[in-house]
């Protein structure tokens, strides 16, 4: 009896230190996809905010080859790495979680086989995953777009949304905090969490789904070649998905409202109000501004992303994905 006990006991244990593992293993190598494709992620800010309800008007940042080029230019290399303390904060909060409670949050639906398990089971575990994550690490969202806008001078009419100038990643959300209270580092939040949902469901489970449909096919086995063919499908999906929501969340973030909460000179009152009037105003295809870069960002985050997660499992003694 006693000994049943201990094995039960030292199961949990084991079991708890897997999700563990798996949790920081989820974080670290999302952060790496961060660090490595910060710029890209710079210019994709900076395009979706370029010429924002402005029909017509000239593009700033012509495309992403020329955005790097003109950013680099204009405010020297090291402004392509802006907010990456913020992005690599966000991903150690956000994509920990997202990544790391997909799998228990599958297996807390039933799906106990990786290899035939339901699509929709996957696409409810990673979008329930991504959303807690994202609504606990907006704070780090709110910073890093904030961080990686260009600072622009703007009429006095238009003060309120500004971009700001921070000196740091903790000085800025001190700012924040001070400037626009709680509130403003919960800007965006519903946008964002939407966008997760979608991006979690589109990236995870599309990655989870393809490479088990290769695997079980016998088109490929188990290993590298499979997990890029997967995540390569995975980021393109992602891309396609979550490109609107994405740019209206960061036209949302990117404005600031004075702490007493008054939304005179905001562009935007919410993400409908975004939504609407971007589409009003740049067309359907504006909510695609900054497509490219956003592909050029989310497909090689994608495959880093899953590529060092299935290499960090296989080492650390864990099943793949």
């Amino acid at each position: 009896m006693v000994q049943g006990g201990v094995e039960r006991k030292d199961a949990f244990k084991s079991h708890l230190h897997s999700h563990a593992l798996r949790f920081s293993l989820a974080g670290v190598s999302n952060m790496t996809a961060a660090a490595i494709t910060n710029p890209v992620n710079v210019v994709k800010v900076r395009m979706q905010l370029d010429g924002a309800l402005v029909a017509g008007q000239e593009r700033y940042y012509k495309g992403i080859f020329r955005g790097i080029a003109r950013i680099a230019q204009e405010e020297g290399v090291l402004a392509l790495w802006k907010g990456t303390s913020a992005a690599l904060l966000r991903e150690a909060s956000y994509s920990s979680i997202r990544m790391g409670a997909y799998e228990p949050l599958k297996e807390l639906l039933g799906a106990h086989d990786p290899a035939h398990t339901p699509l929709w089971k996957k696409l409810v575990a990673s979008a329930t995953a991504g959303m807690i994550g994202s609504a606990i690490a907006n704070p780090t969202d709110v910073v890093m777009i904030r961080m990686q806008a260009r600072r622009v001078e703007l009429t006095q009419s238009q003060v309120l949304h500004r971009p700001q100038e921070y000196k740091s990643t903790l000085g800025a959300f001190r700012q924040i905090a001070a400037e626009e209270g709680l509130r403003g580092l919960y800007r965006g939040v519903g946008p964002t969490v939407q966008r997760a949902g979608l991006l979690t469901a589109a990236q995870v489970s599309s990655y989870d789904h393809t490479k088990h449909l290769l695997l079980s096919s016998g088109a490929m086995r188990e290993g590298t070649v499979c997990h890029l063919t997967a995540s390569m499908t995975a980021g393109l999906i992602t891309a396609l998905v979550t490109a609107p929501v994405d740019l209206v969340k960061t036209r949302i973030m990117q404005q600031a409202i004075r702490v007493d909460g008054s939304n005179a000179g905001a562009l935007y009152t919410s993400a409908t109000d975004c939504l609407r009037k971007t589409c009003a105003t740049e067309g359907f295809f504006g909510l695609y501004k900054g497509f490219f870069p956003v592909w050029l960002r989310i497909g090689p985050h994608t495959i880093i992303t899953f590529y060092v997660f299935e290499k960090l499992r296989k080492s650390f003694g864990l099943k793949p994905m």
